[in-house]
């Protein structure tokens, strides 16, 4: 195959990020990890489900950076995962030092690559991504609000028991307990959800929506979400591969927009062949507006946390 993706971190959402590319046959993927043996078994593991999965990708595990040479697409999934009763705030400067390291080397071996960070707290290591390898900030973008959307997404067809793919929802802010979800731009099949469900349980899905991680960390225990967050990702990459324009809601790096300046937060974008093609600036209301804006106050307080 003529593209490749790099996947740095071969734990459950770097191995599933894996899988997802693998199976959708679009790249060769190099599975970067620092532990030896894990990303090469884990890429021989995937190829040789190749055949009866149908794919011709090749998966290749490694513990140097240098394979990541010539690839197209960079998805940093490194770092420490949540547990129970830890915010994605409280994994700040492990995850810092981490992404730094990982940043060094993609500015060394893959400088024309776009990067797609999925390592928490999302938004603030995507700006730290962007500001240690100095590329255009439409080359480094974050997964939050698309996965953040589809947990809205299941839990609107849960709630109705209707197709998930007819679900369209709309989630802003930052990734994490001051998201923003926007039930107004939030539909099945065109229909506002308002038309079918009470504003009681509207409230308590975009709650849950808002908790949506940290349940899974609850449950799991001994770690945190990895088929969505993979699949969000992968969902992304296509959208670059195949300069397919879609709008969707991710971590991007702002300059105005909203009222918000020099911060990654999750807002609409047009993602294609050019990375963050365009910002989309919805028409919001008051409350809706001020809670964005006060999602990027937090995550303001923690930039300076790194020396921003």
């Amino acid at each position: 195959m003529n593209k490749k993706v790099a996947v740095i971190g071969a734990g459950n959402v770097g191995a599933t990020c894996a899988m997802y590319l693998a199976e959708a046959n679009i790249a060769d993927i190099v599975l970067v990890d620092i532990a030896e043996g894990i990303p090469q078994g884990k890429g021989l593991d995937l190829t040789q489900a190749g055949p009866v999965r149908g794919y011709n990708a090749m998966v290749n595990g490694t513990n140097d950076f240098k394979d990541i040479e010539g690839a197209n697409i960079i998805i940093v999934t490194a770092g420490m995962p949540r547990k129970p009763g830890m915010s994605r705030e409280d994994l700040l400067t492990a995850n810092a030092d981490i992404t730094k390291s990982v940043a060094e080397n993609i500015k060394k071996y893959a400088p024309d690559s776009f990067v797609v960070m999925v390592a928490n707290p999302l938004d603030l290591m995507t700006y730290h991504m962007q500001k240690i390898t100095g590329f255009p900030t439409n080359r480094v973008f974050g997964q939050a609000g698309v996965l953040d959307s589809i947990r809205f997404r299941a839990f609107i067809a849960m709630e109705l028991n209707i197709a998930m793919t007819d679900t369209q929802a709309m989630v802003l802010g930052g990734h994490g307990d001051t998201m923003v979800p926007i039930p107004r731009y939030t539909t099945v099949a065109g229909i506002p959800i308002s038309e079918l469900i009470s504003a009681e349980r509207i409230k308590a899905i975009c709650e849950r929506t808002a908790a949506g991680g940290g349940e899974i960390v609850k449950l799991l225990k001994t770690g945190s979400a990895y088929y969505a967050p993979a699949a969000a990702s992968v969902d992304m990459c296509k959208a670059v591969f195949n300069d397919e324009k879609k709008l969707l809601p991710a971590s991007a790096h702002l300059t105005g927009q909203y009222g918000i300046d020099d911060i990654y937060i999750g807002v609409p974008i047009v993602l294609g062949a050019g990375g963050v093609e365009k910002i989309i600036e919805l028409t919001l209301e008051d409350g809706e507006l001020k809670a964005l804006q006060g999602s990027a106050a937090t995550y303001k307080k923690h930039l300076s946390e790194l020396g921003y």
